[in-house]
C-alpha cells in the first residue's frame, strides 16, 4: 500500500469524483436520458491503490485499469474490499489473458477471436463468467486496437458460444478531435452497431464509450458507461 493520502487529496478527489457525476447528469438531463443509466467508470491506470480508496469511502465501486500487472498488484491490495467491480480497459497480448481471465470481472478491450478464446479458456470455474465487451475500432485508424465493425457479428457469435464468457456488449475509442458533431457521428455509428447486435443477443446492455474530452456526445448518442480518469484522480503520472 502506498502513503497514507492526505485529508486534502481525499477531498480533492471527492470533490472531482462529484463533479464528474454532476457531468453526467448534467448531459443525461439535457438530452433526455435518466442519469441512472450512464455508468462511470473510474480509470485508474497508473494510480496508486489508496487513490482508488478514496473513490471507494465516497460509494464509488466501478475501476477501469490498462496495464495488466500493475491492476493485479492493485487487486491483491484491494482483495478485501470484494464490492470492487475491476473492468480491464487496455490492449490485450496473449501472454497476459491468463492474469486477466483471473483477476478482473469485466473485460472492454477484446477485439479478436484468438483472445476471446484463451481468456475462456483461462476463466477460473470458480469464478463467474467473465462480463465481455467487444472493442470496435469505429474510426478505422490503422494503429488503433478494436475489431473491424465488418467482423463484429463473427467475433460476437465466437465470444455467445463461449461457456466461461458473457457477451454485454460493446466499445470503442475513437479518433481524437475537437470538432463536436464529428465526435458524435463516431458514437452513433458504434450505437447503430450496438443496436444491431442487440438484436441478435437480447442480454448485452453496455456500450462503453466516451471519456473526459467527449462525454457529453458519448451521452447525446447513447453511451450507457463513460471512462473518466483524469478529471477524477489528476495527470498521469
Amino acid at each position: 500500500m502506498t502513503p497514507q493520502l492526505t485529508d486534502n487529496y481525499m477531498v480533492t478527489i471527492a470533490e472531482r469524483l462529484k463533479s464528474a457525476y454532476a457531468r453526467i447528469a448534467l448531459a443525461a438531463k439535457k438530452h433526455h436520458r435518466n442519469e441512472g443509466d450512464v455508468c462511470l467508470l473510474a480509470v485508474s491506470k497508473t494510480k496508486p491503490a489508496d487513490f482508488i480508496l478514496a473513490a471507494y469511502q465516497q460509494g464509488h465501486r466501478e475501476f477501469g485499469e490498462s496495464y495488466v500487472q500493475e491492476a493485479v498488484d492493485k487487486i491483491t491490495q484491494l482483495a478485501n474490499y470484494s464490492d470492487i467491480v475491476w473492468h480491464f480497459i487496455g490492449p490485450i497480448q496473449s501472454n497476459k489473458t491468463a492474469a486477466v481471465a483471473e483477476h478482473f470481472d469485466w473485460v472492454q478491450s477484446v477485439d479478436r477471436e484468438k483472445i476471446a478464446k484463451r481468456l475462456n479458456r483461462q476463466r477460473p470455474t470458480d469464478k463467474a463468467p467473465l462480463k465481455v465487451l467487444i472493442q470496435v475500432n469505429i474510426s478505422l485508424e490503422e494503429t488503433k486496437s478494436g475489431c473491424q465493425p465488418a467482423q463484429l457479428d463473427t467475433l460476437a457469435e465466437c465470444i455467445h458460444h463461449c461457456p466461461n464468457l458473457e457477451l454485454r456488449g460493446l466499445m470503442a475509442i475513437p479518433a481524437k478531435t475537437d470538432d463536436k458533431q464529428q465526435q458524435i457521428q463516431y458514437f452513433e455509428q458504434l450505437r447503430a452497431c450496438f443496436d444491431r447486435l442487440k438484436a441478435q443477443y437480447p442480454q448485452i446492455d453496455t456500450v462503453s464509450m466516451g471519456m473526459s474530452g467527449d462525454v457529453e456526445a458519448a451521452i447525446a448518442a447513447g453511451s450507457t458507461m463513460v471512462r473518466i480518469g483524469t478529471d477524477i484522480f489528476g495527470q498521469r503520472s
